[in-house]
C-alpha cells in the first residue's frame, strides 16, 4: 500500500495520513562542524567493504539495502574509514530519483541523511541493531544532481543510554558539503 508523502507550507515534508503523519521534516539550520570529507577512494573501499561482508541485521531498507536496484533505492552501503572516526561511502543518485531539473527532491536528500547515521551509531559507537531515527534536522547547502557522484558520511556526536546523537553529511566527490545533519537514534527498550 503506498504511503503519502506530501509538502507542507514550511518547505517541510509529511509521511503518512494528514492529520496524522508518522515522520514530519522541516527546513534548519544546524551549527554542525562536520569533520573533513573522506576521499572518493576511501569512500569508494568503504562501500566496497559494506557489500564484501554486509552487516548483521541488514533488510530491504530504501537507503541501504543491497537488494535495491538503483532506481527503487538511494544504496548508500557506509562502512568506517580506516584511521578516521567516520562511517563512508560512494553514491551516485540514479536519474529516475530525480525532479525534472535532474535534481534530488529535498525528502529524498533528508532520506540519504539517515542511514549513514545507523551505520555511524552501530559501527563506530554502542548503537543496538533495531535502533530507530527519532528526529533528523538538516540543512541543504547546495542542491544535489542525480547521475552524479558523491560522498556520504557519518560520525558519533554523543551517546547516552539509548540514545545516540549522531552527524551526517553528503558532500560532492570533490568534498563541498551539499547538506549536512544532526540524528538522534534510539535503541529498542530492552525486553522486561
Amino acid at each position: 500500500m503506498p504511503v503519502r508523502i506530501a509538502g507542507t507550507a514550511d518547505g517541510g515534508c509529511e509521511l503518512g495520513d494528514t492529520g496524522r503523519p508518522l515522520a514530519m521534516a522541516a527546513p534548519a539550520e544546524l551549527d554542525l562542524d562536520p569533520p573533513a570529507v573522506p576521499s572518493w577512494d576511501e569512500s569508494v573501499a568503504a562501500a566496497e567493504a559494506f557489500r564484501a561482508a554486509p552487516p548483521a541485521g541488514l533488510v530491504d531498507c530504501f537507503g541501504c539495502g543491497l537488494d535495491r536496484t538503483p532506481d527503487r533505492g538511494l544504496r548508500q552501503h557506509c562502512t568506517p574509514v580506516p584511521g578516521r572516526n567516520v562511517v563512508a561511502c560512494d553514491w551516485t543518485p540514479d536519474p529516475a530519483l530525480a525532479d525534472p531539473d535532474g535534481l534530488l527532491p529535498p525528502e529524498l536528500v533528508w532520506g540519504a541523511l539517515d542511514c549513514p547515521g545507523n551505520w555511524a551509531g552501530r559501527l563506530l559507537g554502542t548503537q543496538r541493531q533495531g535502533a530507530v531515527t527519532a528526529s533528523l534536522t538538516a540543512t541543504l547547502l547546495r542542491p544535489v544532481a542525480a547521475a552524479a557522484p558523491h560522498i556520504s558520511y557519518a560520525w558519533v556526536l554523543a551517546e547516552s543510554g539509548r540514545k545516540h546523537t549522531l552527524g551526517v553529511a553528503l558532500a560532492t566527490a570533490d568534498g563541498e558539503l551539499c547538506a549536512v545533519a544532526e540524528a538522534l537514534w534510539l535503541d529498542p527498550r530492552p525486553a522486561a
